[in-house]
């Protein structure tokens, strides 16, 4: 008798904090893009184009963001630079997804210095502990 596991799902892309931040980028990219076009008189075509990724890449963003938030997966300050600033320029959002990746680095860095054995003692160790 053989036991044979389960076919896996294919998995889709994630809505991780890193793929959010990706994708945020990627629309700080064309929208830089539509600022060079604009101001280069005679590509109205490019500038159409480009505008139009930006519209709908801020749209997809926002549904993202929205349901990133929902899952609690990035924080609403976040979440508030890519939905309502994103409109006027996405630079807030990836500045913040910049920001709030090098917290999560701290974290992370920080929660390992201390062994978790340690527990309340080491917490107490500053200079402002009684």
């Amino acid at each position: 008798m053989t036991t044979e596991s389960p076919p896996q799902a294919k998995r889709g892309p994630s809505l991780s904090h890193g793929t959010l931040k990706k994708l945020s980028f990627a629309h700080s990219t064309v929208y830089i893009c539509l600022l060079i076009v604009w101001l280069v008189p005679g590509l109205a075509v490019a500038t159409s184009i480009f505008g139009f990724v930006h519209g709908v890449g801020w749209i997809l963003m926002v549904l993202l963001i929205l349901l990133a938030l929902r899952a609690r997966v990035v924080p609403l300050r976040t979440a508030t630079a890519v939905a309502v600033l994103g409109g006027i320029a996405p630079f807030f959002g990836s500045y913040e997804f910049a920001r709030e990746g090098r917290r999560r680095e701290a974290s992370s860095i920080g929660s390992s210095e201390i062994p978790p054995e340690a527990g309340v003692a080491a917490s107490g160790t500053g200079p402002g502990a009684r």
